[in-house]
């Protein structure tokens, strides 16, 4: 295919994708963010690497009950009536088989009630604005498929009321690349299957479109914290909104200590060359390197992808790169249709929200507990919220004893889509509070009042199986009835 003139051959190609982001009435703020991350894909591959040689371990990060001690708790309502809440709504859930807003999925039950990811959400909104009395606006990053669902929701709360502050922006969506031609692909049996979000590092260029980091302004707003919908753990806090204004900070990221099952996540590093944060995601470490990146006494912080701004600072830094900020490209290999590894292969390129730490001199961050990291990513995370582990008080807080899980592994044949899920365990998730791992193999289906304890395990018949009622099951799967 030849360029055509006063053109290169990555700018001729990409005119197919911005035609056809065009067609769909997408903006050209969209589309010069699409093109930025189409020619670093194309042209810069050594940037795809954040190598070790490069970076130095994040070390010596204050602690939230460091933190806590030096908190004036009266005080502190003063920076947090200066703070808005955003979340990061843009998920469907289809890695468990959801075709609505993730955060639309039951959580638990609370006074009889059903709860889902939202209602909680607005309920830690409105026991806040209740009991310390600010206004503490609600704003979701939804995309193109997540945005009626959840708005139908919010506008049917009769508590929940705003006027002022926009209810929600709407994330930009982008063309699945053809791995092989590098043009956009064409997928007629579900042509959905051809967009793709950009990744949660949009929402710098959603909000600077939007304008709400005007209206925020307008309305006497400083900060903006902003986390993923399904963290129930990433509540508003004032103690982090007092302490985010103490330090001066441009930006600050919460980060949580590294556990073996998190060695394969995001990281916070310091670049050497800079001395700034960087964010490092597994898929921008060499080979090479990965021995080291996982090495969780070396790099002892991970990225919680929960992030306080200066609403000042960001905007100025939008302003100077005209709203699309210069974030590392991550490039995600997979196929059109995700269900069929058959289908052709795509590149989906994408920009990670806590990145731009590495835009900002300054920049910080503060080490929460994991009553701060509660993600929903798999139906193995689900089961332990939905468990006896957890209690959801009046205050919308899910609540644990010590926020330390069982390591919990049900097989994905049976268990990996909610409604298979759901099918399996109809009288709701057995007691995880006696286990210290659940290891589920094959087909099985749990009766009422059903108890995991110690390393439980339950291993393949071959056949759909049953755990009856009030059964206990451990590591001899499920216990025999009769004394020994």
């Amino acid at each position: 295919m030849p360029a055509r003139k006063g053109k290169t051959l990555t700018e001729d190609v990409f005119e197919y994708s911005a035609a056809k982001m065009r067609e769909n009435g997408m903006t050209d703020m969209a589309i010069a963010q699409f093109k930025r991350l189409y020619e670093v894909w194309r042209n810069e591959e050594a940037s795809s690497w954040i190598r070790e040689d490069e970076v130095e371990p994040l070390v010596g990060v204050p602690s939230f009950h460091d933190v806590y001690e030096t908190i004036n708790h009266d005080k502190a309502v003063d920076a947090f009536a200066k703070t808005a809440f955003l979340k990061l709504n843009g998920g469907l859930g289809t890695s468990m088989g959801l075709d609505c807003a993730k955060s639309l999925l039951p959580v638990r039950r609370h006074k009889a009630r059903q709860m889902r990811f939202i209602d909680i959400i607005v309920g830690q909104v409105l026991t806040a604005r209740t009991r310390l009395g600010v206004e503490l606006p609600l704003t979701l990053m939804n995309s193109f498929r997540t945005s009626d669902d959840t708005m139908k929701v919010l506008r049917a709360n009769k508590k929940f009321h705003q006027e002022d502050i926009p209810l929600e922006i709407v994330q930009h969506q982008e063309p699945k690349i053809s791995a092989e031609t590098g043009l956009p692909v064409s997928f007629s049996a579900n042509p959905e299957l051809e967009w793709c979000p950009p990744g949660h590092g949009d929402l710098f260029s959603t909000i600077w479109e939007s304008g709400l980091l005007d209206v925020l302004e307008e309305h006497g707003f400083k900060y903006l914290f902003i986390s993923n919908s399904d963290n129930l753990g990433a509540r508003p806090s004032r103690t982090l909104a007092q302490h985010f204004e103490n330090t001066g900070a441009p930006v600050m990221i919460e980060v949580a200590k590294r556990t073996p099952a998190d060695r394969k996540g995001g990281h916070i590093v310091r670049d050497k060359a800079t001395g700034r944060l960087m964010l490092r995601e597994m898929s921008q470490v060499h080979p090479n390197d990965k021995d080291d990146a996982q090495n969780i006494e070396k790099h002892p912080y991970f990225n919680t992808n929960s992030i306080w701004v200066r609403i000042d600072a960001l905007k100025a830094k939008l302003s100077a790169y005209d709203g699309v900020l210069p974030l590392p490209v991550i490039r995600n290999k997979k196929t059109v249709d995700p269900t069929d590894p058959t289908s052709e292969p795509v590149i989906q390129l994408e920009t990670a929200m806590g990145a731009a730490v590495t835009l900002f001199d300054g920049a910080t961050c503060v080490c929460v507990d994991r009553m701060r990291f509660l993600p929903v990513k798999t139906t193995d995370d689900l089961f332990i919220m939905r468990s006896d582990r957890f209690h959801l008080t009046d205050q919308y807080e899910m609540e644990d004893g010590n926020y330390i899980f069982p390591d919990v592994h049900l097989d994905s044949r049976h268990y990996k889509n909610i409604h298979d899920f759901d099918t399996r365990f109809p009288y709701g998730v057995p007691s995880l509070a006696a286990a210290n791992s659940v290891d589920i193999e094959g087909d099985w289906t749990f009766g009422r009042d059903v108890v995991l304890f110690g390393d439980a395990r339950l291993s393949d018949t071959g056949e759909p199986s049953y755990v009856p009622n009030g059964e206990y099951v451990g590591p001899q799967g499920v216990e025999p009835d009769d004394w020994v």
